[in-house]
């Protein structure tokens, strides 16, 4: 029955307990006890949706195996890979060695740059505990509570074990935002007005914005940061593409360099961030639930480091060996040393006629005497 005034939003179950269900009606046959403005008649039939039932959801949500953002993300690289797989057969010799190894590498950088930007694991924790399952409720439940951290937002998963319970499914998974302008608090009292479960609201209360805990505020600045130098990583990536295209290698190691800085920076403000504040208790019935480094978090580091020792290697092999890092690159013509390429001409030359092509000077060629002494016999000789 729907109350008014203070009662708002309120309806009575068979058990006299309440539940936020706005779109739901449900009156009691006989109900005694009133909000203390109106009752309901004894004679009002009863109304719900779906078999006179008040499930937390309208239906059965679809669920995808995993994240869409990162399944795209993953795609993507996949296809591209596929696709320098596909023209891998036209590359002679054991360039084509290297160039596989190139494309690899470097697909992989710019995949993990791209996927753990928009993961919700960069701080993650678990815990199985038995906990109270409805507001209002005395039936208790035992779930496995889940809580991801990402840059953008927090996710929370309740599944129940076993997963049928009190005649119903608990498997829930919901998110909440707080990065491009979303309204967190607002995507807090959405949960409310839904009726979530008791542990998944317990959680997400405790990311908002005037929540004493605080966790808001230091993982919403931690996010920002960490995904701006992320992203700068991202730029650096495609203009290393581009450079080790192009007769400029130590450029690209330079850039491959400023990849693996910028994740590693971003890694240490995310670290700087979420240790402002002392942890928070996250209390789960009798567990308590602590929340510990993601594996994007390892990634980022494991790729930061990789990219970082590449731009290293490039600069030192600039220096070292530039033949053995052109060809590695496919920049060399091959690999005898006296062929070189005349940048100006396009062609090869070898080094022994390169000094009189190159030099300004005129090169006076001597005549043999044999030849200069020769008597003039012929009648256009005079001439």
């Amino acid at each position: 029955m729907q109350k008014s005034g203070a009662c708002t939003r309120l309806y009575f179950l068979e058990d006299c307990s309440f539940i936020s269900w706005p779109p739901l009606i449900h009156t009691k046959r006989n109900p005694t006890v009133s909000c203390g403005r109106a009752s309901a008649s004894p004679e009002q039939p009863q109304m719900a949706a779906f078999g006179h039932t008040f499930p937390f959801y309208a239906g059965p949500k679809p669920t995808f195996p995993t994240d869409t953002t990162l399944a795209v993300i993953v795609a993507i690289f996949l296809t591209s890979l596929a696709t320098f797989i596909i023209i891998l057969p036209g590359i002679r010799g054991k360039m084509r060695l290297f160039w596989m190894l190139r494309v690899v590498t470097s697909l992989f950088i710019g995949a993990v740059i791209l996927a753990v930007n928009f993961s919700s694991e960069w701080s993650v924790g678990q815990v199985s505990t038995n906990t109270s399952y409805k507001a209002f409720s005395s039936q208790w439940i035992s779930a496995n509570v889940g809580l991801q951290i990402g840059l953008g937002g927090v996710n929370i998963t309740l599944t129940g074990t076993p997963v049928q319970q009190l005649n119903e499914t608990i498997d829930y998974n919901e998110e909440f935002t707080w990065h491009l302008g979303e309204n967190y608090a607002e995507e807090y009292a959405n949960a409310l007005e839904k009726g979530l479960p008791d542990p998944v609201l317990y959680l997400a209360e405790k990311f908002t914005p005037h929540s004493p805990c605080g966790l808001h505020g230091q993982y919403r600045l931690a996010g920002h940061y960490t995904s701006a130098m992320l992203w700068v990583a991202f730029l650096c990536w495609l203009l290393a593409n581009v450079m080790l295209s192009m007769p400029v290698l130590v450029y690209g190691g330079h850039m491959l360099l400023a990849t693996g800085l910028f994740q590693l920076l971003g890694l240490l403000f995310f670290s700087m961030a979420t240790s402002l504040t002392p942890p928070c208790p996250l209390r789960l019935g009798a567990a308590t639930l602590h929340t510990h480094r993601g594996p994007a978090y390892w990634i980022t580091l494991t790729t930061g480091l990789l990219c970082v020792l590449l731009g290293l290697a490039m600069v030192v092999a600039h220096r070292m060996q530039p033949h053995r890092l052109k060809a590695f690159f496919s920049q060399s013509v091959g690999e005898d040393p006296v062929l070189e390429l005349n940048p100006e001409e396009g062609g090869l030359l070898n080094p022994r006629y390169r000094s009189t092509t190159e030099s300004p000077e005129p090169q006076d060629i001597p005549l043999s005497e044999a030849s200069s002494e020769a008597p003039c016999e012929e009648p256009d000789c005079a001439l």
